[in-house]
């Protein structure tokens, strides 16, 4: 393996969908390295709300502004795809108290499968620090698109509420 690029950063995770806390994470990583890559996992375990391609378009349109941030879809390992990507460092991205516990587990394990990767937390500026895509989807059945957008950019509201749309009409047909 080449050297690791400590100026590469790899932001890995499902987003499904991407927040305003997520993408608070992606605009303040992108000015801390010179290429952020957003590697959109695909776990083969969980039915996500929108598959991978829709996944990368959402987050493409939302950092459209964000010259040095590349999205990529990844099997496996996020260290391991930190690595393949060339980078030094994998940020994480957690929420006050609730994700502490298990991301420190997480990175305890990724030391020691790359010790030469290091993991950066970021913590989503205040009032979107407590925001995770579980959450989006628990409440979108309920919520107003005012109340939606208070957490997710304008055309991810829509490509949620298009998705609970399909869905609807899937199951009862």
């Amino acid at each position: 393996m080449s050297e690791l690029n400590p100026r590469v950063a790899v932001y890995p995770g499902s987003f499904d969908p991407v927040t305003l806390g997520h993408l608070n994470v992606m605009e303040r990583a992108s000015r801390l390295f010179d290429r952020l890559i957003v590697g959109i996992g695909v776990n083969i375990h969980k039915n996500p709300m929108f598959d991978t391609e829709e996944r990368m378009g959402l987050i493409r349109r939302a950092t459209k502004d964000l010259p040095n941030v590349e999205i990529r879809p990844f099997r496996g390992l996020a260290v391991n795809f930190v690595r393949e990507c060339g980078a030094r460092v994998m940020i994480r991205g957690v929420r006050p108290i609730t994700d502490i516990a298990a991301e420190l587990t997480m990175m305890m394990a990724n030391r020691r499968l790359a010790p030469d990767v290091e993991t950066l937390f970021m913590i989503a500026d205040g009032e979107l620090a407590h925001v995770s895509s579980s959450l989006i989807k628990e409440i979108a059945p309920v919520a107003s698109d005012a109340e939606l957008s208070r957490f997710l950019t304008p055309h991810v509201v829509e490509a949620v509420r298009t998705k609970m749309v399909q869905r609807r009409e899937s199951s009862a047909g």
